[in-house]
């Protein structure tokens, strides 16, 4: 005798098989090109930071005074340090052709003087045969190692802040959605002061504050998360609200089980969706709030280095040395725009209601 099966049927009485939650967004987020493609963006910078350490990469903070501002090439560095002083002579010869000045003659005779000198010291110095992809800065440091280094803090920043900001906002907005009443009263006239407050303004003050010496990135965690939390205690506030009178909601409340567990194990579970795209999509703001503050000098201090601290540098040369700008610019944006691509991605994949599903 055959056994009846237990799958469920649809309304043509063909069996079908169920399908939870996260396989069925994982399967629509895979439809979407953009988003795949950010996540597995997303996933290489990752994963180079995590293996900086073990990659056959130059020290971010080894200094080669004979390699400065050397452009991007494949050619050995001590090449390149010659050529640059050659080409620098050959323009002041041209300029001495129609200009006969005496100081461009002097400033002839020091770069005729320095070509000798860079000839012995780097086609033979340390590190004469070293390959810059992506050039050097104004002391001689890799370019390639320090935007991999840079980034690998930059991405820490926005990790670390954005889970602190999450830990912050979902227990205040779970607390003050589920107890309602005078505990949600003021909990929100909290937020709501928090939010007149001029946030950058506030962020600004703090690391002015931090004194010389101190772990300014530690002081960063802090300073961003500090007001960061406030959109997303909101955000939780509202579902929890919507499904705190839930039918499975009040089976838990009739079976014993206590406010604590109610939130934990049955209330933010439903609402780990949307706390999953709102980091997401936060993580790009840390990043971008990091790199303002670094423009401004009030970000990570040297000798370490992030991709604000990189572009900041970069700007002051731009005209003279462009790759120090473009570079690390461009790693920042690739970055942010694959980011906001997974979050928009992941936005459209966990909403229930999307037009989007298939």
């Amino acid at each position: 005798m055959s056994s009846e099966s237990t799958q469920p049927v649809n309304e043509f009485d063909q069996q079908v098989k169920p399908v939870s939650l996260w396989a069925d967004a994982w399967k629509r987020l895979r439809k979407n090109r953009m988003a795949t493609i950010g996540l597995y963006v997303v996933l290489l910078y990752v994963l180079v930071s995590v293996a900086v350490p073990i990659l056959p990469i130059y020290s971010p903070s080894e200094q080669n005074m004979t390699h400065l501002n050397l452009p991007p090439s494949l050619r050995p560095a001590g090449e390149l340090a010659v050529v640059k002083v050659e080409e620098r002579i050959a323009t002041l010869k041209k300029v001495l052709q129609t200009q006969n000045r005496d100081d461009l003659r002097k400033e002839l005779e020091i770069q005729e003087a320095e070509l000798v000198t860079v000839r012995e010291s780097a086609l033979s110095g340390p590190g004469h045969d070293r390959v810059y992809v992506l050039g050097t800065d104004y002391l001689g440091r890799d370019m390639l190692a320090r935007i991999i280094y840079g980034g690998r803090i930059s991405i820490g920043i926005g990790v670390v802040g954005t889970i602190t900001a999450m830990l912050i906002g979902i227990l205040i907005g779970a607390v003050a959605g589920y107890a309602g009443g005078k505990i949600d009263n003021y909990l929100m006239r909290f937020v709501d002061i928090m939010y007149g407050l001029p946030y950058m303004l506030i962020v600004i003050i703090l690391m002015s504050m931090v004194p010389d010496g101190t772990n300014s990135i530690f002081i960063l965690f802090i300073a961003i998360a500090l007001v960061s939390w406030l959109t997303i205690a909101r955000v939780v506030r509202g579902q929890i609200i919507s499904l705190k009178n839930s039918e499975f909601v009040e089976a838990a409340r009739s079976m014993g089980a206590g406010s604590r567990r109610i939130i934990f194990r049955h209330l933010l579970p439903n609402t780990l969706g949307v706390i999953i795209i709102f980091a997401t999509l936060q993580m790009p703001s840390f990043i971008m709030n990091e790199s303002f503050l670094s423009f401004l000098g009030l970000g990570v201090s040297a000798p370490s280095a992030s991709w604000g601290t990189l572009v900041a540098d970069g700007v002051k040369a731009m005209e003279l040395y462009p790759w120090r700008l473009f570079f690390p610019a461009l790693a920042m944006t690739i970055f942010l725009f694959a980011m906001n691509f997974l979050g928009d991605g992941l936005r459209d994949a966990l909403d229930p209601q999307s037009k989007n599903r298939a």
